[in-house]
């Protein structure tokens, strides 16, 4: 009988080699889940709240070494009709806004323009839709998971509830209509100057937010739309919304 070990590896190993292979595989994909739930969960709220706070200094920076509020022509000079105020800069912020429902910290600065990097800097703000204040329906998007939460808290919003804002000159207070409506991605008339399924029947000074629904998808969307309730200048103090 021959001493030789045989080089075939028996059925044993064979197997234990498949078990152990499949472990390593099940512990790299593992890791891979966790790391990125972590980047989703933590990493994206951190640098969306360092992208949103530097937004908010960059906006009080250039609010403060300047007036923001245009002159007032001179009574002595011909009659002038006033200059229109120039376009916003796509991915720029150009207010900032507060929802006492969502607590006394929660202020997040809007950007032009709803494109994927800039919605991770803060809320974006609909290109077309009306200014704070102005008639028509000043529109806003933000996230409700990831890139800092900022419309986490979405359902939690009521009729009556505010939503402030200002653009360095003026507070805008508007007064939540509904509670959120769910709707699809495409029901884009949610953003119509006169958003018929807020009930409003004509023109006015409105606000609508949109957000997305569930909680960690995408497939609809929750919408609450408000009216303008009241507006004060800056050096007037902080409206009575915001005191509370």
């Amino acid at each position: 009988m021959s001493g030789r070990l045989s080089g075939r590896p028996s059925a044993g190993m064979s197997v234990r080699l498949i078990v152990r292979t499949f472990s390593e595989l099940c512990l790299t994909v593992g890791s891979v889940i966790v790391l990125f739930v972590v980047y989703v969960m933590f990493w994206t709220g951190i640098k969306a709240a360092d992208a949103s706070d530097g937004q908010i200094d960059r906006l009080q920076d250039s609010w403060a070494r300047g007036p923001v509020r245009p002159a007032a022509p001179d009574p002595a000079g011909p009659e002038q009709a006033p200059p229109a105020p120039a376009a916003y800069a796509p991915g720029r912020p150009f207010a900032v806004m507060y929802v006492p429902r969502f607590g006394r910290d929660w202020d997040w600065p809007v950007l032009e323009g709803t494109r994927t990097g800039t919605l991770k800097k803060g809320l974006g703000h609909y290109a077309g839709t009306a200014r704070p204040g102005e008639t028509g329906n000043f529109s806003v998007a933000g996230h409700r998971r990831t890139h800092g939460d900022p419309f986490k808290d979405f359902p939690r919003l009521r009729p009556g509830d505010a939503v402030v804002l200002t653009d360095g000159t003026t507070w805008f207070t508007y007064r939540v209509e509904n509670r959120p409506y769910r709707t699809v991605p495409g029901d884009v008339g949610v953003i119509d100057a006169v958003p018929r399924k807020a009930g409003f029947d004509g023109p006015g000074r409105y606000l609508t937010l949109t957000t997305c629904e569930p909680e960690w998808g995408s497939s609809h969307r929750l919408v609450v739309w408000a009216h303008l309730d009241a507006t004060q200048p800056v050096e007037d103090g902080r409206p009575r919304a915001l005191s509370g």
